[in-house]
């Protein structure tokens, strides 16, 4: 009898442990993550800001994004939530066309760093692949380009706003995983950073639009 008890109780410890052995083995979506990116973006005036000099003027700058991010998620089973952050640059920047300023309502800038924070949740839709929204806040910057003949000019200007994306998570195994995903970036404050000693310029209203396609590859830990 006692064998018996033995052999039952042994069997009830593994059908109990088996499911969580499994979870934990097929968690492809959790824990600490690290990844490169890179993409094409394009930022441009908003539907408030018009070019009434040329019709036929791009009020856009296009190029190619990269950098760095980090997050964490939590496996909760069907589902996957998390928090990230991320460092990116671009190559845009505003240029003369046959002659025609291609602005697109700052004047003639460089795109510079772009700092992102917030959060996402997904549904695995199978145990190698995630679909996901995210959300949270950018602070961008501008480098302001002026130029009088004999000296050059460089201002930064601080954009802060909101993003939206959506993507698609693929598990290459348990640590290496690729991405690629969508965000929409809307900014309507800004400051001017004078540098040095000057105080920053007093925060103003903007209209400035920014869209990217991102490509990632990354490290699970």
């Amino acid at each position: 009898m006692k064998q018996t008890l033995s052999i039952i109780a042994a069997g009830s410890a593994i059908a109990i442990a088996s499911p969580a052995i499994a979870q934990d083995a097929g968690s492809t979506f959790t824990g600490p993550r690290v990844e490169v990116t890179t993409g094409y973006e394009v930022t441009k005036a908003g539907s408030s800001v018009d070019d009434d000099v040329n019709a036929d003027n791009d009020v856009s700058i296009d190029g190619l994004m990269y950098g760095v991010g980090i997050g964490y998620d939590f496996d909760l089973g069907g589902a996957v939530v998390g928090v990230e952050g991320e460092l990116m640059d671009s190559t845009a920047k505003t240029t003369f066309e046959n002659g025609d300023f291609e602005g697109f309502g700052f004047g003639s800038v460089k795109t510079n760093r772009d700092l992102y924070v917030g959060a996402r949740v997904g549904a695995k839709v199978s145990p190698n692949a995630l679909l996901y929204v995210k959300g949270g806040y950018s602070n961008a910057k501008l480098d302001v380009l002026s130029n009088d003949g004999t000296t050059e000019l460089s201002e930064d200007v601080d954009l802060d706003g909101w993003r939206v994306g959506a993507g698609a998570e693929y598990a290459l195994n348990q640590n290496a995983f690729v991405k690629l995903e969508y965000r929409y970036t809307k900014y309507e404050d800004a400051e001017i950073d004078f540098g040095g000693n000057l105080p920053d310029s007093e925060r103003f209203d903007i209209d400035t639009d920014r869209h990217q396609i991102a490509a990632s590859v990354g490290w699970r830990f």
